[in-house]
């Protein structure tokens, strides 16, 4: 099996869901910015990937600035894989209940954290944000 196999089952299963203009973003991972890796995204994607080597390139040693990375993983998926689900479809159930269950208040919370990081950041003019720490 190939090695990006996978991955192309992934953006099959995208283009299946028609969810319109997406954009991708990974890390700066040695086999995310494989040319055979951005080979399958860039037809799907086109210039709506955020990776190293890419059209729009991730900030090396980025702190976690959007609320997916620093909070809504980590918000669900330990309720995700507690029944440890077998199936893409029990997968996805999972991950719907969890995130339903998120109230108003916390995504209030959260986008006010988010406003505050991208202002830490503009203040420090991209230096490092050592003596800042974050909370959601």
């Amino acid at each position: 099996m190939s090695k990006v196999a996978p991955l192309q089952s992934m953006v099959t299963e995208i283009e299946e869901e028609d969810i319109g203009n997406i954009w991708f973003q990974q890390d700066g991972a040695t086999c995310h910015t494989a040319d055979a890796t951005l080979d399958v995204l860039r037809p799907v994607f086109e210039n709506r990937i955020i990776s190293r080597r890419a059209d729009v390139v991730w900030p090396p040693r980025s702190c976690d600035l959007t609320p997916l990375d620093y909070y809504l993983w980590g918000a669900v998926k330990d309720k995700c894989y507690a029944d440890k689900p077998e199936t893409i479809d029990a997968l996805k159930d999972n991950i719907r209940e969890a995130i339903g269950e998120i109230q108003l208040h916390t995504v209030d919370n959260v986008l006010k954290n988010w406003t505050d990081r991208v202002g830490y950041c503009m203040a420090s003019r991209g230096s490092h944000l050592n003596e800042i720490i974050f909370h959601h």
